[in-house]
């Protein structure tokens, strides 16, 4: 198949575009980036240079593809507002897809996207997945990931000032959470899979409480002390302002993560768990996390 993928050669894009080679699929992975041709060319895919706010090479790249797997790429400094990027993003994906004659859509969107407020940047994907459903004779999945391990890289600078973990989540609660390698599997599943008009796919890798991730790492790491400490929405809100994060980047974090604290976030992934659950566990991601901190 002529498979055309967005989100250049990130956490997912990579291991992504290996499997479907690998597979004997014809790849071409759209990158903004001139530097990155090389690498994708090195992985037997052919490398579209350009802009996913350019509509017009967009419909170009698209046209003839069999499928096109779309995704909102991480931009959040750049954005005054984040989810408006992302219901942006979401418009020039449906005009392209609309012109081009593309049948068929995986788009990566994100476990929350069934709630139309209180998600804070969740609600991006959302408005993207609402936008895309209006391509009434295109055939969509949506793959809904849970938490990725690797957002918790963000807290090596924390645990290095601090020797402690703070979030306003975790502590004794579990969460979901998922590999980029367990996502890229499941995108080719639907792909290789005959399709459905409109679909939903939840996808995760274990769960675990805050309380158990911080011994896990700080043991890993040399702190077997570690804690995660949960703090209120409002420290959480300091705490990104004083860092420099813009004001409605900062509200919004908060609004996420507290919709994950008390569940909201995980109410529909819950009735509609995936009776299998990705191969890599937290135990894989240990490794990265202790590479990642010994930088």
């Amino acid at each position: 198949m002529k498979i055309i993928l967005t989100g250049s050669l990130g956490n997912i894009g990579k291991p992504l575009t290996q499997e479907l080679v690998q597979k004997g699929h014809q790849v071409t992975v759209i990158s903004s980036n001139l530097e990155k041709i090389t690498s994708i060319e090195n992985l037997g895919a052919i490398a579209a240079i350009g802009s996913l706010d350019d509509e017009g090479f967009l419909t170009e790249t698209f046209t003839g593809a069999d499928v096109v797997y779309t995704m909102v790429p991480p931009n959040y400094f750049a954005e005054v507002d984040i989810r408006e990027y992302y219901r942006k993003t979401g418009i020039v994906y449906k005009q392209a897809l609309k012109k081009s004659g593309v049948k068929r859509v995986i788009n990566l969107s994100s476990y929350g996207a069934h709630l139309d407020k209180g998600t804070g940047i969740i609600l991006g994907s959302h408005y993207v997945e609402q936008i895309l459903n209006e391509l009434s004779d295109v055939e969509i999945t949506h793959i809904r990931p849970t938490y990725f391990y690797y957002n918790l890289l963000n807290l090596i600078d924390m645990i290095k000032n601090s020797g402690m973990i703070f979030a306003s989540y975790g502590g004794e609660k579990s969460f979901e959470m998922v590999s980029p390698i367990d996502i890229a599997d499941a995108i080719v599943n639907e792909i290789e899979i005959p399709s459905t008009h409109r679909k939903v796919r939840y996808v995760s890798s274990d769960e675990l409480s805050g309380n158990e991730i911080a011994s896990i790492l700080g043991t890993a790491i040399g702190k077997p002390d570690l804690n995660w400490i949960v703090v209120s929405d409002d420290e959480t809100r300091k705490g990104f302002l004083d860092s420099g994060f813009p004001e409605l980047l900062s509200n919004n974090y908060v609004e996420m993560f507290s919709s994950l604290n008390s569940g909201k976030l995980a109410e529909d992934y819950k009735l509609n768990k995936p009776t299998v659950l990705g191969k890599v566990k937290f135990s894989d991601f240990v490794n990265d996390f202790v590479t990642a901190y010994n930088l």
